[in-house]
């Protein structure tokens, strides 16, 4: 049997405002509230919600038979709430079926994977606190942020506990081998990897539409086709999309919401089944290890790293980012916590990239600047900021040894109380299991004898 496993990934960034270099100490909100209620408004109108609208009739009119996964950032969950809650209930509506699998991702949408493996951690676990406090979730397989990854990647995403991760099929990575297949870490031999068949999941994103394409127009039943026609050892085809990509990438005046409607109709023809990324890890052996020495990503032709360090100017502006994160996890602002996060999102970084060609021109329509020398000075006016206000709590004055040997008295303090609170804990739950056994035990209690009244002696006769 052959299944599919469908990703959506829904992300949007935290907007900055035209900050001047003269704003730099006096004004410390950093975002464009108009535009980003204007953007996530639009595209949740737009895209969004059909889409969402779109998976419940499918899961509904299958009776559960076509199942997919989705990632959604906890910043874009933030805006949601803010501006568009009505998404956030048709989410909950999906999540109850319990045909939709929510994907732990960074909180942020950063690039904390590359830098700071301790603020991965913070990031991953607030992202599935989110998910689990609004939808009743507990992720079980990751999703970085663009399917970033690499062997140095692999142990942190086993750390945090999860059994399988998806990332890209690049094909100088594959080689001659497939991606339609569940390999394992190569650093971490516990952790299952599902790769993105980027042709399959292009053909839709940026294809779907192109009327000079050989393929063109793409149909449900063709697609499936395609799927169906893959070697027959070949189990399982991810295809991983930006939800944007239905309604916003791919207007509706395409057909791109009834080609997706159809495609579980042609399926059950075919035999191809719809699987979860949990599934499809629980179900499928590995075919071997998969080495990736440099990081990989779903972005560009060059599926690596470069859209957001492809240049002195996003290199700079994320060292000196990363450098504070030390000095921002110390602190008690959650201010100052929650504008870290925000400034980490890996957009703004996508925005100075100075790609050209195909590339370039991706690059630009997401961008609100004119040019990426834009996007690098107002985002370093803002980082300059930023790391004043880090300075006040935290001054540079304070050298690494001293401030790593605080972090460490921290750490161990932070293990103690857990260890303490553990046992705490454990003594508690074996009090109430004496007791209640003790119990048990417990002789009944024999009744009290009934005491015979007393009669009162007659007085003698004076």
């Amino acid at each position: 049997m052959k299944a599919v496993s469908f990703n959506f990934e829904i992300h949007q960034p935290f907007r900055l405002k035209r900050y001047r270099f003269f704003d730099i100490g006096n004004d410390h909100y950093y975002y464009d509230d108009f535009l980003n209620d204007d953007i996530v408004t639009r595209i949740a109108a737009q895209s969004y919600m059909p889409a969402a609208e779109t998976l419940l009739r499918m899961i509904n009119d299958t009776k559960g038979a076509f199942r997919c996964s989705i990632s959604i950032t906890g910043a874009a969950i933030e805006q949601f709430e803010q501006y568009v809650p009505e998404f956030i209930d048709l989410l909950k509506k999906l999540a109850d079926t319990g045909k939709v699998e929510f994907l732990a991702t960074p909180y942020a949408h950063s690039l904390a994977a590359l830098y700071d493996p301790e603020e991965l951690a913070q990031q991953v676990k607030a992202q599935c606190d989110k998910l689990h406090s609004l939808f009743g979730v507990k992720p079980k397989v990751f999703r970085n942020t663009e399917l970033i990854y690499s062997d140095d990647i692999a142990p942190q995403v086993l750390a945090m506990g999860f059994k399988g991760c998806l990332t890209e099929g690049a094909k100088h990575i594959l080689g001659w081998k497939s991606p339609n297949y569940v390999y394992t870490a190569a650093s971490a031999p516990k952790l299952k990897l599902l790769l993105r068949n980027s042709k399959l999941s292009d053909d839709i994103a940026f294809r779907f539409s192109d009327t000079s394409w050989d393929a063109f127009p793409l149909t449900a039943d063709k697609y499936i086709d395609w799927i169906a026609s893959t070697p027959a050892d070949e189990q399982i085809i991810n295809i991983c999309l930006n939800l944007e990509t239905f309604g916003g990438m791919q207007p509706a005046s395409t057909g791109i919401f009834q080609f997706l409607e159809a495609l579980p109709r042609f399926a059950a023809e075919r035999g191809v089944e719809f699987w979860t990324p949990s599934e499809a890890v629980s179900k499928l052996k590995s075919v071997g290890e998969l080495a990736v020495v440099h990081p990989i990503s779903a972005a560009d032709e060059a599926r690596d790293t470069s859209a957001w360090l492809g240049n002195a100017l996003q290199r700079e502006a994320l060292d000196k980012l990363y450098a504070a994160g030390e000095r921002v996890r110390l602190c008690e602002d959650r201010r100052l916590k929650q504008d870290w996060w925000y400034l980490q999102a890996s957009d703004h970084f996508y925005y100075m990239s100075t790609k050209h060609f195909a590339d370039g021109s991706v690059h630009a329509n997401f961008s609100p600047y004119e040019t990426p020398y834009q996007a690098f000075i107002n985002y370093m006016n803002v980082l300059a900021d930023f790391l004043v206000r880090v300075d006040e709590q935290y001054p540079l004055s304070v050298d690494n040894e001293e401030l790593n040997s605080l972090l460490k008295t921290i750490r161990n303090q932070e293990r103690e109380i857990a260890e303490l609170t553990r046992e705490k804990e454990s003594m508690q739950k074996n009090i109430e299991q004496y007791n209640i056994e003790h119990q048990g035990r417990r002789p009944a209690p024999e009744p009290e004898p009934v005491k015979k009244p007393t009669r009162r002696k007659k007085k003698a006769d004076a």
